[in-house]
C-alpha cells in the first residue's frame, strides 16, 4: 500500500526549515534552492509544494502569524477565567518580542517578509492586513478596559493602541543586543501600569 504523505506537515517543515535559514543566514539566503537544502529534500520535491519563492515565503509567514497566535493562546489559557485586559495585553505584546528561541524565529521570519514585502504590492497588502487585525484586536481590548473603568476615561484608546504597538519597536533593540530582556520587560510593564493606573 503506498505510504501517505501528510502535505500539510511537509509544507509545515518547509517552513520551519525557510525559518532556520533567515534565522541563521539572512535573507539573501532564502532562495528556493537553500531552503530545499535545509529542509532535506530536492529542489523538484520542494517546488511541488511551492511553485514559487512567494507563495513559500507567504505560507512560511502564515504559518509564523498561526504559531504566534498559538503562543499567546497558550499564555492567555494560564492566565486563568476572565484575566485582567492588563495581563492579556502583556501576553500580546510579549509573545511577539523575540525574548525565546521560538518567537525568535517567527520574529526574524517577519522581518525577512517586511523586507520582500516593500517591493512586493500583494506581500504588501497581506503584511498590512495582518498587522491591521492585530491592531483592532488591541483597540477593543483597550477600548473594553476604558467602557470597564479601568483605563481612565480621557485616554485616547487609537492613541494607546499606537503607543501600545509602537512597543514591538523593541525587536530590533533586542536583536541587535542594545538593550536585555529584562529591561524591555521592565520597560512594558511600566508602559502598562501607567496605562491602567493613570499618572503617578
Amino acid at each position: 500500500m503506498p505510504k501517505q504523505v501528510d502535505h500539510r506537515a511537509r509544507r509545515e517543515a518547509i517552513a520551519r526549515a525557510l525559518w532556520r535559514v533567515a534565522e541563521q543566514r539572512g535573507v539573501p539566503h532564502l532562495t528556493m534552492r537553500e531552503v530545499a537544502q535545509e529542509a532535506g529534500m530536492s529542489l523538484g520535491q520542494l517546488q511541488h509544494y511551492f511553485a514559487s519563492r512567494e507563495a513559500m515565503l507567504s505560507f512560511a509567514m502564515d504559518f509564523a502569524a498561526e504559531q504566534t497566535t498559538l503562543r499567546v493562546g497558550r499564555g492567555l489559557a494560564a492566565l486563568g477565567d476572565a484575566p485582567h485586559p492588563r495581563d492579556v495585553l502583556r501576553v500580546m505584546l510579549t509573545e511577539t518580542l523575540p525574548l525565546h528561541p521560538d518567537a525568535r524565529a517567527t520574529s526574524r521570519m517577519s522581518a525577512a517578509y517586511v523586507l520582500e514585502a516593500l517591493h512586493d504590492d500583494a506581500l504588501r497588502t497581506r503584511a498590512r492586513d495582518g498587522i491591521l487585525h492585530g491592531r483592532d484586536l488591541v483597540e477593543q481590548l483597550i477600548r473594553r478596559a476604558v467602557a470597564d473603568g479601568l483605563v481612565p476615561a480621557d485616554r485616547d484608546p487609537v492613541a494607546e493602541t499606537h503607543l501600545l504597538l509602537a512597543l514591538t519597536g523593541f525587536t530590533t533593540l533586542l536583536e541587535l543586543g542594545a538593550v536585555g530582556p529584562e529591561e524591555v520587560l521592565a520597560a512594558i510593564d511600566q508602559h502598562l501600569d501607567r496605562l491602567f493606573t493613570g499618572p503617578a
